[in-house]
């Protein structure tokens, strides 16, 4: 591209001088001739001024000496009056390239020829013309000089926003932040970097998703896992292993739930899902789905409140932020988890509250930040359910760090 920026700058400087030198070349010229002449002229012109004074005065001319202080340098005077020798000055030149001027007088009896050897004529020209030459050759000197500076200036940034788009087709998504003083070139920097920071969104987001949802099914799954186990043991009681099965098939629902959800999320935080339900059904759920996991470990989940509640939101979004509250409680907490409905204003609040020692006091409310954890845990948990939870209209709060009080915000069907 720099050879090419060069050449075409170079190719117009050239025929501009071309173009500018040549005419004016040709003029020069012709005005040096011209003026030559024009002495030659005006030298004619005052010997016979000279010599009719004389003449007219009754002085005559008998010698070129009369009229040789009007000569000027390097020109012949030849004067032809009648009745008289021809009188001369100055030396004649050789060759017949000469400037000649023939001037008669009044009478037109006397006549007066200059001539003029064209040699200092033409050694001005030529100089004239190696001045022209030399000022051609500068103007295309600085003309290469310049379109080399001018192709490097263009040609840094073009390579440079090159190495931009090649970074972002290897993944690296960082914005430069380079601008050149060039507006075509700076609009594309703009552009790439603008691109750049929509990708880093959609990677962010990708990389999110991909955390939320392993984190989100990881329950889910296990829970499924206990349960097919257990209908394994239970393989010889055939109402036992119906009641398990049916219970498995609702996890595996609830699994597409989630996924979808996540999916919708993900795609459009503000999707409106939310409808009248049965908040014990949900409970119900979560209380036959941590059931097995519970005895295992010995703790119980006790149930307190109001019942037969239609809250507005949806069941699959609020049973997994139930979820993710329970799983917390057994993981962080200890002793009893309580799951505690009641009414607020306009809403019904679920709390889930456990007897550990709560929720650190430099922690706070960060728990629901992600990367954010009071143990050795991914920290997803709390701020998945946070957010899925205001994406489906709602909101979770922690109430009390000691003991640890956590409660989903619901609205409330106004037919309840």
């Amino acid at each position: 591209m720099k050879r090419r920026m060069i050449n075409s700058l170079l190719v117009v400087v050239l025929v501009v001088v071309v173009v500018f030198c040549v005419p004016l070349a040709l003029v020069e010229k012709r005005t040096i001739v011209n003026s030559a002449q024009d002495r030659v002229d005006a030298t004619a012109v005052r010997v016979l001024a000279l010599v009719e004074s004389r003449l007219a005065a009754g002085e005559g001319v008998k010698e070129g000496r009369v009229f040789e202080s009007q000569v000027t340098e390097g020109s012949y005077v030849e004067v032809q009056i009648p009745g008289q020798p021809v009188l001369s000055a100055g030396t004649r030149p050789a060759g017949n390239h000469l400037l000649r001027a023939v001037e008669h007088g009044i009478s037109g009896s006397e006549i007066v020829t200059v001539e003029q050897s064209r040699e200092d004529v033409d050694h001005e020209i030529a100089n004239n013309l190696l001045l022209l030459g030399v000022v051609a050759l500068l103007a295309v000197q600085a003309a290469v000089a310049l379109a080399v500076w001018q192709a490097k200036r263009l040609a840094r940034p073009l390579t440079d926003l090159a190495e931009t788009a090649e970074r972002l087709g290897s993944g690296d998504p960082r914005p430069r932040d380079r601008r050149y003083g060039v507006p075509e070139l700076d609009r594309i920097a703009e552009v790439l970097d603008t691109s750049a920071e929509r990708i880093a969104r959609m990677l962010t987001a990708e990389r999110r998703l991909a955390a939320d949802a392993s984190h989100q099914l990881r329950t889910p799954l296990t829970a499924l896992s206990m349960r097919l186990e257990e209908i394994t043991a239970l393989a010889e009681e055939p109402e036992t292993v119906k009641e398990e099965a049916t219970i498995a098939l609702q996890q595996v629902e609830r699994l597409t739930d989630v996924v979808q959800r996540l999916l919708t999320t993900q795609r459009d935080p503000r999707s409106p899902t939310a409808v009248a339900f049965d908040l014990d059904e949900v409970i119900k759920q979560q209380v036959e789905e941590w059931g097995p996991t519970l005895r295992e470990q010995g703790r119980v989940l006790s149930l307190e409140g109001l019942h037969g509640v239609t809250a507005v939101g949806t069941p699959g979004t609020v049973a997994q932020v139930l979820a993710t509250l329970i799983e917390n409680s057994l993981m962080h907490g200890a002793g009893t988890i309580t799951l505690r409905v009641r009414p607020s204003g306009t809403s019904v609040v679920v709390e889930v509250q456990d007897q550990g020692a709560g929720v650190p006091a430099d922690l706070g409310n960060r728990v629901f930040e992600r990367a954010v954890s009071g143990r050795n845990s991914t920290g997803i948990g709390l701020a998945v359910a946070r957010d899925l939870a205001e994406a489906d209209g709602g909101r979770l709060e922690l109430l009390s760090l000691k003991p640890a009080v956590f409660a989903l915000f619901l609205g409330r069907s106004h037919e309840d």
